[in-house]
């Protein structure tokens, strides 16, 4: 038996096992669209666009609850005014009050429920861990306001410090870190008594915040010295400057992938993301992504990085593997953020129940060791890979091509397969 033949039959097989496991969750996508007043809702798996939804003014900051049943949207009536023009002149501009505030969607019906009141000018926020609150930081006001998801009612605003920007709980929910771009520094709040515990300074221009799996360190993006520092949570002391970036990147968002030792930071002008060891702290590559990256969001497994690029109105799609760039999708005008997580519950069952009343079983993603993801749809059936659509001329029915666009998944009778293909 050649090599070759060998290697095809171990690939079939374990397909075929992998298949027979049991399916995996779909994902989705959601992408706030600042100039286009909406979010682009797309399939994790195709990359599809399944809905543009009509938000209100200026979305950025967006989170999406663990059960994918409700994406919390910041939408703000202020007018867009860039760090280059003014104070004076932006303050000419007309602003809409009443445009402010979270808009709450129903991932199911894809319908905006609910506006909450959250203060002006919200941008980011996050949510506590029991879904329960908001923590909403109001950029205009120097303020971070907590909402009652269940009332709508601001129950405190803490004052903070100036043009208060990133916001991040971490993982078991005891602190809220706040980062002012305007006073380089940031606040811990104690998200039980609602009050500052500590504010330190941090470089130049924070932007964002990642947290340790045990919420004892955080990483801090700077902006305007190109750099990342990492601080001890609550104390806040020893703040350090782990890594200074090429003079042109522009620190936004930051990510840490615990189980790879991977931080990633969206660079923003400098036009990429930059991978670095968070044990060593070493640069490991930088990979160009669309025009100024801001909002990033890593897929549940850590395969797949995405990027919102303001200008290029795309996001990106990279590989967390080969460290490149797969793929560049086209959503709203000027996209500012990007969540992932599981399609809504809603979904889940339609797709269950339809399973159940073929005999099939819904499509599923799994990794066999190999470089990219396989989509295994319309089972019973035998299914093969091949980089070539022609290997499968005449054979089977072409049922997806993955994310990056060099894998193709056919099926046929399952029985084939396990009886040696």
């Amino acid at each position: 038996m050649s090599a070759n033949t060998c290697r095809s039959e171990t690939l079939w097989l374990g397909i075929v096992l992998a298949a027979l496991a049991g399916p995996a969750d779909a994902s989705r996508l959601y992408v706030s669209n600042e100039d286009g007043q909406s979010v682009t809702v797309l399939d994790a798996d195709s990359a599809a666009v399944i809905e543009t939804i009509a938000i209100g003014k200026r979305p950025r900051g967006l989170k999406l609850t663990a059960d994918g049943s409700r994406l919390y949207v910041a939408v703000s009536g202020l007018p867009k005014c860039p760090p280059s023009v003014p104070d004076e002149e932006c303050a000419k501009l007309e602003r809409d009050l009443k445009a402010d505030g979270i808009a709450v969607v129903d991932t199911a019906t894809h319908k905006v429920v609910q506006v909450l009141h959250a203060g002006s000018d919200p941008e980011q926020f996050a949510l506590s861990r029991d879904g329960k609150r908001l923590f909403v930081a109001n950029e205009d006001a120097a303020t971070m306001s907590v909402v009652d998801v269940a009332s709508g009612a601001i129950v405190e605003r803490v004052p903070v410090g100036r043009e208060p920007e990133g916001v991040a709980v971490t993982p078991d929910g005891r602190w809220v870190l706040i980062t002012n771009e305007s006073d380089n520094s940031v606040s811990i709040i104690d998200t039980g008594t609602l009050k500052i515990v500590k504010s330190v300074q941090v470089g130049k221009r924070p932007r964002d915040v990642a947290f340790t799996p045990d919420g004892r360190t955080a990483y801090v993006t700077g902006e305007f010295d190109a750099s990342v520092y990492r601080m001890s949570v609550p104390q806040g002391a020893a703040v350090e400057r782990v890594i200074e970036l090429r003079k042109e990147a522009r620190p936004m968002g930051i990510l840490l992938d615990s189980s790879r030792n991977r931080l990633y930071v969206s660079t923003g002008r400098g036009g990429s993301v930059a991978i670095i060891d968070s044990a060593s702290h070493k640069l490991l590559a930088e990979v160009p992504a669309g025009t100024r990256p801001w909002g990033i969001a890593l897929s549940q497994d850590g395969r797949w990085l995405y990027t919102a690029n303001g200008p290029s109105d795309d996001i990106s799609v990279i590989d967390t593997s080969t460290l490149r760039a797969v793929r560049h999708i086209r959503v709203g005008r000027s996209p500012w953020g990007v969540a992932v997580g599981p399609e809504p519950p809603a979904s889940r069952r339609e797709r269950s129940g339809e399973a159940e009343s073929s005999g099939t079983q819904p499509a599923a993603t799994v990794r066999l060791g190999l470089s990219f993801p396989i989509a295994l749809r319309h089972l019973p059936g035998r299914v093969g890979v091949a980089e070539d659509p022609a290997a499968f001329a005449g054979e089977a029915r072409v049922s997806g091509v993955g994310a990056g666009l060099h894998e193709l998944v056919v099926a046929q009778a399952i029985g084939d397969a396990i009886d040696g293909t």
